[in-house]
């Protein structure tokens, strides 16, 4: 598998960045991280490094590629949220550290993916958004049910509202797990936090897969188009990005 990849963490205009991002290759296999830690609860950073820590440590462990994608993509945000809720566990549960998810594993030229909360898997194909995950939040349910359009996203009361996250209660929180999706030459992949996809236009967004020159320097334009665009209030916006060449 040939690909080159990206990553990307802004402080934005926080005054700190609770974000993590991360790339795991393996020889038949490559794992995409986003983490956001929840800035209104104690420790988010701590929750989101810890989190990173964790799955890529049940990645390394796998033979790759990645026997059964799915059982694994369960395991490991089932371990994280573990891990965050144990960070938390001497903390009142309002609050504990807290972290939104998303996952993207690529081999056997096709992508899985899984998440949690309101940070997003994309797939980008000839300059449009090809496929994306639909976040675990209130206003996602609008939206998808024809309520809401897209244009009203932005300014809903409960826009920043997740109905689920990793840490807090020992539950297992709900998350969403899909099924093979097959990648072409050219695709890339995209997992990235809020801070990052929640100000840009989802054509500038889906430009991803058609811009000419490296990767990294155009996902750098991007998150800082998306810190303008959010400005003065900006959250931090992180992503990671694989740009898919099949051999």
């Amino acid at each position: 598998m040939l690909s080159e990849v990206a990553e990307i963490s802004f402080l934005g205009n926080r005054k700190e960045n609770q974000d993590r991002v991360a790339i795991v290759i393996a020889e038949n296999a490559a794992l995409l991280i986003a983490i956001d830690g929840m800035g209104g609860h104690a420790n988010g950073a701590r929750a989101a490094e810890l989190a990173v820590e964790v799955i890529e440590n049940v990645f390394k462990a796998q033979s790759h590629p990645v026997f059964d994608p799915l059982g694994f993509l369960h395991l490991a945000i089932e371990r994280a949220h573990a891990a965050v809720v144990e960070l938390g566990a001497d903390i009142a549960v309002e609050a504990r550290p807290r972290a939104t998810c998303a996952l993207c594993l690529v081999q056997d030229d096709a992508a899985f993916w899984g998440h949690v909360g309101d940070s997003r898997i994309y797939q980008l194909r000839d300059g449009v958004v090809h496929e994306r995950s639909r976040d675990h939040s209130h206003i996602e349910l609008l939206l998808y049910d024809g309520a809401i359009t897209e244009a009203e996203l932005a300014d809903h009361p409960m826009r920043n509202y997740v109905e689920c996250c990793l840490g807090g209660d020992a539950e297992l929180p709900r998350m969403s797990v899909t099924t093979s999706k097959p990648m072409r030459k050219g695709d890339v992949m995209l997992v990235c936090t809020d801070g990052f996809w929640s100000s840009l236009p989802e054509k500038q967004l889906a430009s991803l897969s058609k811009a000419d020159g490296p990767l990294e320097e155009n996902l750098q334009a991007l998150g800082g188009v998306a810190t303008r665009m959010a400005a003065p209030h900006s959250d931090n916006p992180s992503a990671a990005a694989l740009n898919f060449s099949a051999e």
